[in-house]
């Protein structure tokens, strides 16, 4: 099927547009070269979840109206953030466009999620000869399912790592807990520094231990803790957002029919 005519609508959450833009325009132009069009509706801004995790999501009406309304008329949503994402999917409502809330909440998919599922990509022309350790956020791995979990006795999948592994000349290093949580947590990382702290520089060491170059995710909060740990050990080990991997040097890609 040609994507092509359908509305996408991009949403870029508000720590990513702040602190890493170039992610943001990374997945644009990823898209852009995968045959999409994609819109970016100028007046959204953050989903709620910092409220709704603090336990004020009755406080989020504002943020769910304005969601709705910027986003409403798309045929698919796509944000390169699995835990904003989720929270959509999960805990968006308003309350005078209950059925079309749910409509809605069906069509948002992070950026992996959509690649994957949606546009069924099954090559990637891109390039990134580095040795990466890929951290499997918790949101995406538990709540948006883009990989199985490994401690569980059941037919192995990886989304993210499928996609990576398309990359030319890019070395997946294999992690000793390669399903840890960093730490980040959103407001825990706030509410717990110390054990945050401590839970993300053990997911670093993992990566140092096998002589990774980048550290790559589909959310770029985690990404955000663990290149803050890293700095502060002068690490040359650097973090990069899939989508940043995936679009380097990438070439248009036709989508397939189906």
């Amino acid at each position: 099927m040609d994507y092509s005519h359908l509305k996408i609508g991009l949403f870029i959450p508000c720590y990513v547009d702040q602190f890493y833009p170039q992610v943001g325009i990374a997945t644009l132009e990823l898209l852009e070269k995968l045959g999409c069009k994609v819109s970016f509706p100028l007046n959204q801004t953050c989903c709620g979840q910092p409220m709704a995790n603090s336990g004020f999501e009755h406080l989020t009406k504002d943020c769910n109206n304005l969601f709705f309304d910027s986003f409403g008329e798309f045929d698919y949503v796509v944000a390169p953030s699995g835990s904003c994402v989720l929270h959509i999917k999960e805990h968006l409502k308003v309350e005078e466009h209950l059925e079309e809330s749910k409509k809605l909440r069906r069509k948002v998919y992070e950026l992996v999620e959509f690649i994957t599922d949606v546009l069924k990509i099954d090559e990637i022309a891109a390039d990134f000869p580095y040795r990466v350790g890929l951290h499997q956020g918790c949101h995406g791995q538990r709540g948006l399912h883009l990989s199985q979990m490994s401690e569980l006795n059941a037919a192995p999948y990886n989304k993210p790592e499928t996609l990576l592994s398309k990359v030319h000349g890019l070395q997946l290093v294999d992690l000793d807990r390669k399903d840890e949580c960093c730490g980040f947590g959103g407001t825990f990382c706030v509410a717990e520094e110390a054990v945050s702290v401590k839970m993300g520089k053990d997911r670093v060491s993992d990566h140092i231990r096998h002589n990774a170059e980048y550290i790559t995710g589909s959310d770029m909060s985690c990404l955000l803790h663990l290149e803050g740990i890293l700095k502060r050990k002068n690490s040359p080990v650097q973090v990069k957002h899939i989508a940043e991997i995936l679009n380097s040097a990438v070439k248009q890609i036709p989508v397939p029919n189906q």
